[in-house]
């Protein structure tokens, strides 16, 4: 998936830059008498160097003259780095006291001058405090191990606060010993109820730590700088991010998240790595052990040890996971599926590859269905991404593969079976060629805007299917859900913008902004600088593609999704580029949603999905936890019972055998390739196919002035 355009910014652009940090320079100020550490020697070595102050001159330039919204640096925009900062370095409130967040809050509005001089200094203040207190820390958990993990009353009615995003902060250091004593404890109870002994625990969590400490002496004042200059540049959105020399050279995690060998993209989540979608046809998704919200606590090469990565940041996680092509690599994760407080882990093994493109290309089959005494034929083209090979079209290779000419061929073939309608999926689709998202709209339209382009001066463009014609007539849905993005969400809208198809499925992800890097003296930005508007007027932003009819969702989209990210951009709307005619699902849209409910109220699948994302939220609101061993079980129990029961519904209404237990595989399970499902049995796809089918007979019906029935 690629969020950004790959151009770089205009020649002209490059010398107004310039020429704005020569003058601020020229005008650089002495730092101002600052609070000190409370060792002034501590982390002594971690100072700003002239590379970094010029870095960040430029990025001040930069986001003051072409990001897309051009807010102004000032002491508001201040705050929100003051607050963004300290969220990055003490997301859960347990490393700073309300005293050191008192002497740094003299800052608070004063960061857009620190950052308008290439004043430095105070950032790297902050961060020195934080590595004080998070070595205080891990030295203080450490020292509870060495008395011992059996020295834990697992009997006492204590609770632990997990959900610490809004808690105050501790008052002083008792708060915090105190703090981290039932933290250490909990880590200790998770461990011991997933089966682990004393002794291994008190291993685990001892070499857990003490990597830890070895890592913090390892802080190098790029770490420093990085952390710091995203404080300042993700306040204006998420998208916006400077990366390191390391990162811009080595690896663009921070541009499309997307890792080489295993296919997934991940996010930081705390101490956590989390999963945040499979590339289609990669190595983690053909693994099937790996799924989104999953977080990865353990990396190992081939059958070397695995090594703990909590509390690691991504791009050192980054490092470990990626390798040659045919190695393998072992990831330790704790799936989402788990309950909140299941530590249970498994170890999936993958072998790094490159996805190939033929694995991502677009394929047919066909959906056989039965309704209302009659026999239908549907053809369904599941797309994974907006693939397009420019290699090949640059070397003039006419059978270039693309994301629309394979399509166009396979409507052929399907029109030639004689298809009643056509499903197109695009469920997963991260999204890919812009290209080809607007030449694929124009196989179902005559000519006309498929995305406008709103850039940071107000200019909107247009872009356009040019060719005349309609390739294809017949009727037609779209089936999305919430990892469907970009591109994918382009053409959905254009969908159901030109009324042309049913969009069909869960709320898609809502990224509708249009990023460039741009080289600077140390490192890159990648910045926001435009934004998608769908032929409506409507922004694909935040919101995503709404479906006409909406399936429950199978990821929570608290978690996953562009609203669920810090200072996401808003959804909004500008003038449209098209008025198309009357819809023609309008009317039928009531009885259609209607049907789709009665069919799905009972049917097994659609159950499953909306009870088993009912139970994670339910639990994922319980923010505080029992530390008494009794209760913690109890509850455990009662979790898995639940769980249990909702997979053993679903078993036993496709007659299956119902489970003893869950299930839990590792790489010792020996993995048994799915076997190839008939269309028939993706009850999503299957119902998708219905609708279709419904609004054909009520449309029918309604040409032929014939009564509605039920």
């Amino acid at each position: 998936m690629r969020y950004y355009s790959a151009s770089h910014l205009p020649s002209d652009m490059k010398r107004s830059l310039t020429a704005g940090v020569l003058t601020l320079l020229m005008g650089l100020q002495a730092s101002a008498a600052l609070a000190k550490p409370a060792d002034p020697h501590a982390w002594d070595y971690l100072q700003p160097d002239r590379d970094q102050v010029i870095a960040s001159l430029n990025v001040v330039e930069l986001l003051k003259r072409h990001h897309y919204n051009k807010p102004p640096l000032n002491d508001a925009r201040s705050a929100k780095i003051f607050d963004s900062y300290l969220e990055m370095l003490d997301p859960s409130r347990s490393y700073f006291t309300t005293g050191d967040v008192a002497e740094f809050e003299t800052w608070r509005n004063q960061f857009d001058d620190f950052l308008k001089n290439g004043n430095l200094e105070p950032g790297f203040i902050i961060y020195k405090v934080h590595l004080e207190r998070l070595q205080s820390r891990l030295e203080y958990a450490l020292n509870l191990l060495e008395r011992g993990v059996d020295n834990f009353d697992f009997t006492l009615d204590e609770e632990l606060l997990i959900d610490r995003e809004n808690a105050a902060r501790p008052e002083n250091e008792q708060e915090l010993d105190d703090l981290w004593r039932k933290r250490v404890k909990d880590e200790v109870l998770r461990l011991k109820i997933a089966g682990k002994e004393p002794k291994a625990i008190e291993e685990l969590l001892t070499k857990r730590y003490k990597n830890q400490l070895t890592r913090l002496e390892q802080t190098r004042g790029e770490d420093v700088f990085q952390t710091y200059i995203n404080a300042f540049a993700q306040s204006y959105d998420p998208h916006t991010q400077y990366l390191s020399p390391d990162n811009a050279e080595n690896f663009d995690i921070n541009m499309s998240l997307s890792l080489e060998g295993i296919g997934a993209v991940l996010q930081s989540d705390n101490e956590h790595v989390k999963v945040v979608r499979l590339v289609p046809a990669g190595p983690a998704e053909k693994s099937k052990q790996i799924a989104p919200a999953d977080k990865i606590v353990g990396v190992g090469q081939s059958d070397e040890e695995i090594v703990d990565v909590i509390g690691w940041r991504l791009d050192e996680v980054v490092k470990l996971i990626r390798g040659p092509k045919g190695s393998v690599v072992r990831l330790e994760v704790i799936p989402a599926s788990n309950a909140p407080n299941d530590q249970s882990s498994k170890v999936v093994a993958i072998t790094r590859e490159a996805v190939k493109l033929e694995e991502q290309a677009a394929k047919k089959s066909v959906l056989k269905l039965n309704q209302d005494g009659r026999d239908y034929k549907l053809g369904v083209i599941e797309i994974p991404a907006f693939y397009l090979d420019f290699k090949a079209l640059r070397a003039g290779d006419e059978e270039y593969k693309s994301t629309t000419r394979d399509v166009k061929k396979l409507l052929t073939e399907l029109e030639q079976e004689d298809v009643d309608g056509v499903v197109i999926d695009l469920r997963n689709n991260g999204g890919g060629s812009l290209q080809e998202a607007t030449e694929l709209t124009g196989l179902f339209i005559d000519q006309g805007p498929t995305v406008l382009v709103r850039n940071s001066d107000g200019r909107v463009d247009v872009l356009a299917d040019e060719q005349q014609g309609v390739f294809y007539k017949g009727p037609l849905a779209v089936l999305v859900n919430r990892l469907s993005a970009s591109a994918s969400e382009i053409f959905a809208g254009a969908m159901q913008d030109y009324h042309r198809a049913l969009i069909v499925g869960g709320q898609t992800f809502g990224k509708g902004t249009v990023q460039t890097v741009q080289p600077l003296n140390h490192g890159e930005l990648k910045l926001t600088l435009a934004k998608f508007y769908r032929v409506s007027g409507q922004s694909t932003q935040h919101q995503g593609v709404i479906p006409d009819i909406s399936y429950p969702a199978e990821v929570d989209t608290k978690e996953i999704g562009e609203s669920a990210l810090p200072e996401a951009m808003p959804w909004d709307s500008i003038r449209a580029a098209v008025s198309p005619d009357m819809n023609p699902f309008k009317p039928f849209l009531s009885e259609l949603k209607a049907r789709h409910e009665d069919r799905t109220h009972e049917d097994p699948d659609f159950v499953f999905t909306r009870d088993r994302l009912a139970l994670t939220q339910e639990l994922t609101h319980e923010t505080i936890i029992s530390l008494n061993e009794e209760k913690r079980r109890a509850q455990q129990e009662r979790i898995e019972k639940r769980q249990l029961a909702l997979e053993n519904t679903l078993r036993e209404a496709k007659g299956e055998e119902p489970l003893a237990k869950l299930e839990k595989e590792d790489e010792t399970t020996p993995h048994v390739e799915d076997k190839k499902i008939k269309p028939e049995d993706d009850a999503y796809l299957s119902e998708s196919g219905r609708i279709l089918l419904d609004y054909l007979g009520l449309h029918k019906a309604m040409a032929k002035n014939q009564p509605v029935e039920r």
